[in-house]
């Protein structure tokens, strides 16, 4: 499958020629603090098939609960999008903001990650896996 995507203002821009291996959505709270939404929705890749371009890129980590590691989140330091998060425990995964997808007609969410923080407003996906935390590691 061949994915692009850029960052709101469209100076970093990315591309994968890979199978997405999930979609979620993450209900975790420092995702919903870096989107400002309730909820952050991600498909899971293969990190050796991205391709990333553009100077802007930065990236602020944080430390998960779980997975006792670093989430390194990365962002458009020009705009501010929100792009994607590599997490040290998990290598050879990224996970990319599906927003910033050219083409998001696709997405179906199988899983819901964090529902343990979900806000309660927010409906339940009819047919996704639910995870009270987050994708459990090996």
């Amino acid at each position: 499958m061949k994915l692009e995507g850029h960052c709101l203002c469209g100076n970093v821009q990315y591309s994968a020629d890979t199978e997405v291996q999930f979609t979620a959505v993450c209900h975790c709270t420092d995702c919903q603090r870096q989107t400002g939404a309730a909820v952050s929705l991600v498909i899971g890749i293969d990190d050796d098939a991205l391709s990333i371009e553009g100077d802007s890129l930065k990236t602020f980590i944080t430390h998960g609960e779980d997975h006792k590691s670093n989430t390194n989140r990365s962002f458009c330091g020009n705009c501010g999008s929100p792009l994607i998060s590599r997490i040290d425990a998990m290598p050879g995964l990224v996970f990319v903001k599906a927003g910033t997808l050219n083409d998001t007609s696709w997405l179906q969410p199988t899983s819901e990650l964090w529902h343990r923080s979900a806000q309660p407003w927010v409906p339940h996906i009819p047919g996704a896996e639910i995870f009270e935390r987050g994708i459990p590691v090996d």
